[in-house]
């Protein structure tokens, strides 16, 4: 099948667009409000673009709260999302309104940053203190925005959990890590191979 999704309907049951680019990393996106309430929200738009130094995006359909703090405070950590926590995770992503801190929610227990005043989520083994470097809007061609901005930080603190280090490299089979697929379902990293690259 082909479509042209600016244009023609794609003729499925259910909008294949989020199942087309997967496995997706969660990015779930710890931030403060002006006031000091905490929020927490998983984002399946969210990855790593750049090493040295490291950066991350994340983008949502829509501004939400986290999008609102970070712009009011410069700040967010991205706190790994694991099968440990999926349910937390899942409960996160309701719609509450901004004073509903979603820590306490959850029943999460907040930890403190090095470098920066948002928590971070104290189960995550893998924590991404930030600071905002730029808010982006998306423009289509003809002109149309879209309704998703992409927020990228400069990681300024990482927290990687002990345990999870073995032989001084992460042990993804540890951590679990939950991503993204499309519809509603989601997918747990727990089979890992190692391909060595051509030009290595």
């Amino acid at each position: 099948m082909f479509y042209d999704p600016r244009s023609e309907p794609h003729g499925l049951a259910h909008n294949p667009w989020t199942a087309l680019v997967v496995p997706r990393p969660i990015g779930w996106i710890s931030s403060l409000s002006v006031d000091g309430v905490a929020n927490l929200a998983p984002y399946s738009y969210y990855n790593a673009v750049s090493g040295l130094p490291p950066f991350v995006m994340f983008s949502s359909a829509g501004r939400k709260d986290s999008q609102t703090n970070i712009e009011a405070t410069g700040e967010f950590v991205v706190n790994m999302a694991t099968a440990e926590l999926r349910e937390q995770v899942n409960l996160s992503s309701a719609m509450v309104a901004p004073a509903v801190d979603e820590f306490e929610m959850t029943g999460l227990a907040k930890a403190p940053c090095r470098n920066v005043a948002v928590p971070r989520v104290a189960a995550s083994p893998i924590a991404l203190e930030c600071i905002l470097n730029q808010v982006v809007p998306l423009m289509a061609r003809n002109g149309t925005r879209a309704r998703s901005e992409v927020i990228f930080g400069e990681v300024v603190g990482i927290h990687i959990a002990d345990e999870v280090i073995v032989d001084g490299v992460l042990d993804i089979t540890r951590i679990r890590p939950l991503a993204r697929l499309g519809y509603m379902d989601y997918s747990i990293t727990e089979e890992v191979f190692s391909m060595v690259r051509p030009d290595a």
